[in-house]
């Protein structure tokens, strides 16, 4: 598992532009690393939009935010233009990087079982380890579930 102090797994893959975008890319920088089930569905959107208004405030602390689920490129590329996401979205059609991340496996909706992604978010420092896993995500508030967990983390 996972957990605040593990090295973060390396991840490799697509931006919404087809560009490739690796852990590698922000050594130096911190970033949120969020993991969410799919593009364009109400909890996702407003979880982006949360993370999109308040960019400011996480680049304050020294964040960047880059989001990763199982969508395609071109499914990204529609999410981002029709809500005005303001950060990268990964493509990991493959379900490498989920899975790196331990953030695939059973979940229950309505009654049912089924395999999908699981709402999760990783601090990662700017040396590429885990300063905090938050697993029980609330998409309306997120942003300030992040920024609490910063100010922990300062006092």
């Amino acid at each position: 598992m996972i957990k605040a102090g593990s090295k973060a797994p390396y991840f490799e893959g697509p931006d919404q532009n087809g560009k490739t975008i690796t852990l590698d890319d922000y050594r130096g920088k911190k970033l949120v690393l969020y993991f969410y089930p799919k593009d364009l569905t109400p909890g996702c959107t407003i979880q982006a939009r949360d993370l999109t208004s308040n960019l400011s405030a996480l680049a304050e602390k020294g964040y960047e935010v880059l989001g990763v689920s199982a969508d395609s490129v071109k499914r990204h590329c529609s999410f981002i233009d029709k809500i005005g996401i303001g950060f990268s979205l990964l493509s990991d059609e493959s379900l490498s990087v989920i899975k790196a991340y331990e953030v695939w496996g059973l979940k229950k909706f309505m009654g049912r079982e089924y395999e999908g992604i699981k709402r999760t978010t990783f601090l990662i420092d700017e040396k590429g380890v885990v300063e905090d896993v938050i697993e029980k995500v609330k998409t309306k508030s997120h942003t300030q579930q992040i920024l609490d967990l910063i100010e922990e983390k300062i006092k």
